[in-house]
């Protein structure tokens, strides 16, 4: 299936491109959520006419990631949570412990956003975790998990 992209998309491309994509992803994903369109004669014609539009869109996109990377950069969390012997917590600090740890800081993070590949985090010290704010912008946050007093 051939589709325009709307917009970047990492490992996939960039504005514009015209991109053959599996039935499913591109009737699931792209299409739903307005990433791309089909790509046809007369919808080619109408993305050349809109091109301009969608690029300023794109660019006021980074420029509010950028924004938000710098405040994002600049958090350092900690969350403390009760530890068992040898430094291992009892249960695990996940993707939703980062975003309330942040929302309390006073910055907003989308469950999106958060990456961890590694899994949940399972034993206290200092980790970086990779906040993903656009397809340009990953950011390191640092947090910090302490014992419970």
């Amino acid at each position: 299936m051939d589709v325009i992209l709307l917009e970047k998309i990492a490992n996939l491309g960039d504005l514009g491109e015209k991109v053959s994509v599996k039935p499913g992803f591109g009737r699931n994903f792209l299409i739903p959520e307005k990433k791309a369109v089909l790509a046809t004669e007369e919808r080619m014609a109408e993305f050349e006419k809109r091109r301009a539009e969608l690029e300023k869109a794109a660019a006021e996109s980074l420029a509010a990631a950028k924004v938000r990377a710098e405040g994002v950069g600049k958090l350092a969390l900690t969350i403390t949570h009760q530890v068992g012997e040898e430094g291992k917590l009892f249960g695990s600090v996940g993707i939703s412990d980062v975003i309330k740890a942040a929302a309390d800081a006073g910055v907003e993070i989308a469950k999106s956003e958060v990456q961890m590949p590694d899994g949940v985090l399972k034993q206290i010290g200092d980790f970086e975790v990779a906040i993903n704010l656009h397809t340009d912008i990953t950011v390191a946050l640092k947090l910090a998990i302490v014992a419970e007093e």
